[in-house]
């Protein structure tokens, strides 16, 4: 068993596409060679700058000798039939065995050294390789059949041993020659095998190993931070994005002038981090402090002296625009800035920013002054909500409708600031710093920071009363209006993002515990509130929408049944079976979210029991009887027949208000307690009677019980929804 090594090496492959080159390096290299019929176990595959690497360990020197057998016509089929099926083997009609008057071809096929199939196997590896963009080079390029690569390629290893494997791509010949650092060794160096590949480039300055070089740079930079007293802000992204922009990482600590802190934090980070590479520090009392960490990719004379004032000069001058920015952008208010949204198209159907602004507005108050978001909250518990909204002054209420609509009239205002502009990441964060600037109120101006939150799965959820009516009602708008117009998420498409807004919906009424039914969220369209009647108004006002006009209840009816699947998908993640969900979902009416996830965790317990199991298989059994025996004729007996049609009765005269009144009070667990006490008699009531007795009064009076049943289950969750 013998090594193999191929590195490709070309001029600087981009950073983010090193990842992604490895994987198509590693698909490739074991989709040839499986062709070949040749066993791949662990590969070694690693990156830098300039050159990806293979190391294939414990390959055959040849491939396995295989015999193939070919199934032909009848001997006694038509010359023709034959003389094809010879064409098609290549061989002679005494080389084919006559088995029972058919014709069979045995083809032997011998093994091929392991060299011969590398050596076809490169170039097919170099020319499919999938590149997010390639380029072609040289005089060549003029041909659309010439080679393309990332970069320019200039260098192909291929050893197997210690042989070489001959191939050529593109006029670039495979040899044992590669070359180690670009400053530190740019000579050439011989590779002898597999085994010293590494270690022969690290004398050179190159570390090959990717993961080695992002630990240097991780530890590197920590080092260098904690030497100077300041701390690291962690940041694994950019660890990786050092490490695939270096051969030979060294970590070097530098200062900016400390005039520069009076900018935001988080835009002097963004300006280190995506213009210059660098990660920012900390100081003693945990604030950003004036220092950065960049990563040089020499050993410097000078300890890096030298490269840290260069860095320092182009990030002030980083620094200084930003800067610039941020004081420009504080001669003109919000409410300024936020005029410009009307030159801003939100979608060609939609109208502009401003409109949308205008609807959120509207909608943020009205959520407030129904009470829906509260100024505070107080009573029991349903799951991890509260229960209840205290009950608000009216004068609590008011203060905070008009902080929740003003926060949202300012919210987009940001978007049309020239730090935004620079940094569109800052969009909602850069609004929320102009707010408290212009000394309005700190509840406003936390709405405008956070009101696109959450994001996504991990994000911080919005508590502040302000800011969750905000970001309620600009995300309820954005869903609502793109279904308003038949913009709906299809398959793995979702251009407004429209399923990230209704987790985030999601996310907000269950954490806030907000009780109120998605229906009378959405269905508020009909007075003219929500998205959906806003976005009728305004193409109502321009006749017809493509020959058709907007449905409002058959938009709203859509939102309802998006937000169900949705449901599902985030509940999924949490433990909660989906076709429980679907069971209280049937049931009709039950839309408010923090109830129905009770109600679903009450019956998922419950159907982790024994109880529940039986119950629910009582209740198929059941339910398939009603369904077979269709309308029933005759008059129902008056008393039970036997006991066991006694007992059920009883049962459920005891557990139908039981369940009933417990479902109304919110107490799920009790409502599952009334059903599974029904379990007992109605595995009696099975056992014990003949329902399709042939008096049609008895046959009447026990599919009677048993609708009975399967209405008291009914009251509780849709059991035939339910799996198993």
């Amino acid at each position: 068993m013998t090594d193999f090594l191929l590195e490709l090496r070309s001029e600087e492959i981009p950073a983010r596409m090193q990842a992604g080159a490895r994987a198509e390096l590693e698909k490739l290299f074991r989709a040839q060679m499986a062709a070949a019929g040749i066993d791949v176990g662990d590969l070694t595959i690693w990156s830098t700058p300039r050159r990806l690497a293979l190391i294939a360990r414990g390959l055959p020197q040849a491939t396995a000798a295989v015999s193939e057998e070919l199934k032909g016509p009848r001997s006694s089929a038509p010359p023709q039939a034959l003389e094809g099926f010879l064409r098609k083997t290549g061989l002679t009609q005494d080389q084919l065995e006559d088995r029972d008057g058919v014709w069979f071809a045995v083809i032997d096929k011998p093994g091929r050294a392991t060299t011969e199939v590398l050596a076809e196997a490169i170039p097919a590896i170099v020319r499919g390789f999938a590149w997010p963009k390639s380029m072609r080079w040289g005089k060549e390029s003029a041909s659309s059949e010439s080679l393309r690569w990332v970069r320019p390629l200039s260098g192909i290893v291929a050893i197997f041993g210690d042989e070489l494997v001959p191939c050529e791509i593109g006029g670039i010949a495979s040899g044992f020659v590669t070359r180690g650092h670009r400053f530190h060794c740019p000579g050439e160096i011989t590779i002898g095998s597999a085994a010293d590949y590494a270690e022969k480039l690290r004398a050179c300055h190159v570390i090959v190993d990717h993961e080695e070089r992002q630990a240097i740079v991780r530890e590197g930079a920590a080092k260098a931070a904690a030497d100077a007293g300041l701390s690291l802000v962690e940041d694994e992204a950019l660890v990786i994005e050092n490490a695939g922009l270096t051969e030979w990482p060294v970590p070097l600590l530098g200062r900016f002038d400390e005039a520069f802190l009076e900018v935001p934090p988080e835009v002097i980070q963004l300006t280190a981090r995506v213009n210059q590479k660098y990660f920012v520090v900390n100081g003693a009392d945990g604030k950003l402090a004036n220092g950065f960490v960049c990563t040089a990719n020499i050993d410097a004379k000078d300890g890096g002296a030298e490269i840290v004032a260069g860095n320092r000069k182009v990030l002030a001058a980083r620094l200084s625009d930003a800067r610039f920015f941020w004081e420009q952008d504080q001669k003109k208010t919000l409410a300024q800035h936020a005029e410009k949204l009307a030159n801003i198209t939100f979608h060609e159907k939609l109208g502009t920013v401003a409109d949308k602004v205008e609807r959120v507005a509207k909608l943020a108050r009205w959520l407030v002054e129904e009470g829906i978001v509260a100024p505070a909250k107080a009573g029991a518990a349903v799951g991890n909500a509260p229960n209840a909204t205290a009950p608000a002054s009216a004068g609590a209420t008011g203060e905070l409708a008009d902080q929740a609509e003003l926060a949202a009239r300012l919210a987009k205002a940001d978007l049309v600031t020239e730090m935004v502009g620079e940094f569109p990441e800052l969009q909602g964060l850069m609004g929320g710093y102009y707010a408290r600037a212009q000394g309005l109120p700190d509840a406003v101006a936390d709405a405008i920071r956070d009101h696109y939150k959450p994001v996504g799965q991990g994000d911080d959820v919005p508590t502040a009363p302000v800011t969750v009516a905000v970001a309620l009602a600009d995300k309820l708008d954005t869903i609502s209006a793109f279904f308003a117009i038949s913009e709906k998420p299809t398959g793995s498409k979702d251009p407004f993002a429209l399923r990230r807004s209704a987790l985030g919906t999601i996310s907000l009424i269950l954490a806030n515990g907000i009780r109120v039914r998605l229906s009378h969220l959405v269905g508020q369209g009909a007075v003219g509130l929500s998205a959906i009647a806003a976005v009728k108004q305004l193409l109502d006002a321009a006749g017809e929408y493509n020959g058709k006009p907007i449905d409002a209840r058959e938009a709203g009816v859509g939102v309802i049944d998006f937000f169900a699947d949705r449901l599902k998908v985030q509940q999924r993640e949490a433990g909660v079976r989906h076709d429980l969900i679907d069971a209280v979902f049937a049931l009709g009416g039950e839309d408010d979210l923090v109830r129905l996830l009770a109600r679903v965790k009450a019956l998922q317990a419950f159907m982790a029991t024994e109880d529940g199991s039986n119950l629910l298989a009582g209740y198929k059994r059941a339910a398939n009887i009603l369904k077979q025996a269709g309308e029933v004729r005759g008059t129902a007996a008056t008393t039970p027949p036997t006991e066991a049609d006694a007992a059920l009765l009883a049962a459920l005269d005891v557990a139908e208000p039981a369940a009933s009144a417990a479902v109304a009070d919110e107490r799920f667990t009790d409502a599952m307690a009334a059903l599974a006490s029904l379990r007992a008699p109605i595995d009696a009531f099975f056992d014990g009677v003949m329902i399709n007795d042939p008096d049609e009064a008895v046959r009447a009076y026990r599919l009677g019980l048993l609708a009975r049943f399967t209405g008291a289950v009914h009251g509780v969750a849709d059991f035939s929804k339910i799996e198993g």
